[in-house]
Formats: C-alpha cells, sequence, structure tokens
C-alpha cells in the first residue's frame, strides 16, 4: 500500500503561483510513476501532469504546457506541481496518485493508489 497527501492548495487570484505537494509513504517512493489529476465541480477528472520514476521524463496535458511544471524529490517521498499564471479553469480538487508500472499513462484508470485531494481556487 502507498498513501499520498496532498497540501498547498488555496484561494488565490488569476495569474497567481502555487505549488502543490505530496507526500507517499508506505512503500519505496522511487518504484512508482507519479501523476497528477484534476476535477472541476461537474466535470470529470481530468490528466495534469506525470512524471517517470527517478524523475528524467515528464508528461503534460496539452493545454498545461508552459504553466506547470511536474518535479519529484525521492529523498522527501514528495511529488510536487508548480502553477503559474493561474486561471479560473484551473479551480478543482487536485489529486496525486502513484503508478508501479513506470510506462506512463494518462488515465486515471492506470494509477493504483490516489491522494484525497487538494482544493485549488482561482477567482479572477
Amino acid at each position: 500500500q502507498v498513501q499520498l497527501v496532498e497540501s498547498g492548495g488555496g484561494l488565490v487570484q488569476a495569474g497567481d503561483s502555487l505549488r502543490l505537494s505530496c507526500v507517499a509513504s508506505g512503500r519505496t517512493f522511487s518504484n512508482y510513476r507519479m501523476g497528477w489529476f484534476r476535477q472541476a465541480p461537474g466535470k470529470e477528472r481530468e490528466f495534469v501532469a506525470t512524471i517517470s520514476r527517478g524523475g528524467g521524463v515528464s508528461y503534460y496535458a496539452d493545454s498545461l504546457k508552459g504553466r506547470f511544471t511536474i518535479s519529484r524529490d525521492d529523498a522527501k517521498n514528495t511529488v510536487y506541481l508548480q502553477m503559474n499564471s493561474l486561471k479560473p479553469e484551473d479551480t478543482g480538487v487536485y489529486q496525486c496518485a502513484a503508478r508501479a508500472e513506470n510506462y506512463a499513462s494518462r488515465g486515471p484508470s492506470g494509477y493504483g493508489y490516489w491522494g484525497q485531494g487538494t482544493q485549488v481556487t482561482v477567482s479572477s
């Protein structure tokens, strides 16, 4: 089992930045590919970004490239999501997820472990 706990969400204004953190426990963090997903009210969960074991390769949702950056610190068992130039449409619950396989997956079903999420609200 892998336990994931997100933090760093909050209420910000459009144009602001936030950095989300997700701390893992229970298993060897470096053995897992990590991902971030988000869900806005009334919408389906959507892929944000994923990062490989070791952090060498990352992928992003096309609409978020250039504004969001995923990174990981295996020494701290933590994956981060740096979000810049936030927009009201970025509002939602952000969840991190862990995947045992290292090949990339953009679908939620590809991840076996999930955090409870952290709320991000961007006001206009």
